[in-house]
C-alpha cells in the first residue's frame, strides 16, 4: 500500500481551520493537526480542534506556549485587561486583538516538527479578509516564510508552507465548508470563550455573514446575533 502524504496543520479549531482540516482531507492528506495554547481567553478553541480532529480521526497535538503569551501583554486576545472589540472587522477596532508575530511563531514551529515528521507540507489558514489587521496573514508573510523555512532548513526535509485561503474571503471559506460538509458545528470562533458564541464580537459578527451570504445555514448557536 501507497503511504498517504502527511499534511501538517497549524490548527485552531475555527472556522477555517476546521475547513482547511476538510480541505487536505479531501485531497487524500493524512492530517497532522497542531493546536496551539497561548494563554487566549477563548482557550476553549482547544476542545473544538480536539473534536475536529476525532472527526477526522487525525494525529492531534497541543503545543503549549503559554509562557510566551504570558510575556506579550496588550493584546484582547490574551490580556483581560483589554476589551474584546464588538462589531465588523475593522482595522480600527481589531488592531487590539493582534497577538504580535502570533502566526509566524506557530508556523515556524509548526515547519520544524513538519521537517522532522517527513510532511509533505505546513498549511495555514489565514484569508485575504485579515489582510488589514494581521501582518502575518498577508502574501508577502508567507512568501517570506516560505524563503525563511527553504533557508533555515537547507539539507534536510524541506516541506512547502502552503495557504490555499490566502486570496478568498471569508465567505469563499463558508462555501467551501458547506461545499466540502466540514464539521462546523463542532468549531470555536468567539474570542470571548463563553458557554456560547457570544454573536457580538468581530470573529462571530464574520462568521454569521460569511455563511449568509454563502448560502449555507450556520449551525453556530449564538447568545445573540448582532
Amino acid at each position: 500500500m501507497i503511504a498517504r502524504p502527511l499534511a501538517a496543520l497549524a490548527f485552531s479549531g475555527g472556522m477555517d481551520s476546521t475547513t482547511l482540516a476538510a480541505h487536505y482531507a479531501h485531497q487524500g492528506y493524512d492530517l497532522l493537526l497542531l493546536s496551539f495554547d497561548y494563554g487566549q481567553r477563548h482557550v476553549r478553541e482547544i476542545g473544538a480542534a480536539r473534536r475536529v480532529a476525532a472527526h477526522y480521526r487525525a494525529e492531534h497535538h497541543v503545543v503549549d506556549l503559554t509562557a510566551v503569551g504570558a510575556l506579550m501583554p496588550g493584546s484582547a486576545l490574551t490580556d483581560r485587561a483589554v476589551d474584546v472589540p464588538e462589531g465588523h472587522y475593522a482595522e480600527a477596532s481589531m488592531r487590539s486583538t493582534v497577538v504580535p508575530n502570533r502566526n509566524a511563531i506557530m508556523a515556524n514551529v509548526a515547519v520544524g516538527i513538519a521537517s522532522a515528521r517527513g510532511a509533505a507540507l505546513v498549511a495555514l489558514g489565514i484569508h485575504a479578509g485579515d489582510h488589514a489587521v494581521y501582518p502575518d496573514c498577508r502574501p508577502a508573510f508567507l512568501d517570506a516564510l516560505q524563503a525563511s523555512v527553504n533557508a533555515a532548513l537547507d539539507g534536510f526535509h524541506i516541506p512547502s508552507v502552503e495557504a490555499p485561503f490566502i486570496h478568498i474571503t471569508k465567505t469563499d471559506i463558508a462555501r467551501r465548508a458547506g461545499e466540502l460538509d466540514a464539521p462546523i458545528a463542532l468549531s470555536w470562533s468567539c474570542y470571548q470563550g463563553g458557554a456560547l458564541h457570544c454573536g457580538r464580537c468581530g470573529t462571530c459578527v464574520e462568521r454569521h455573514e460569511a455563511f449568509t451570504q454563502a448560502g449555507f445555514l450556520d449551525p453556530t448557536e449564538y447568545e445573540e446575533v448582532a
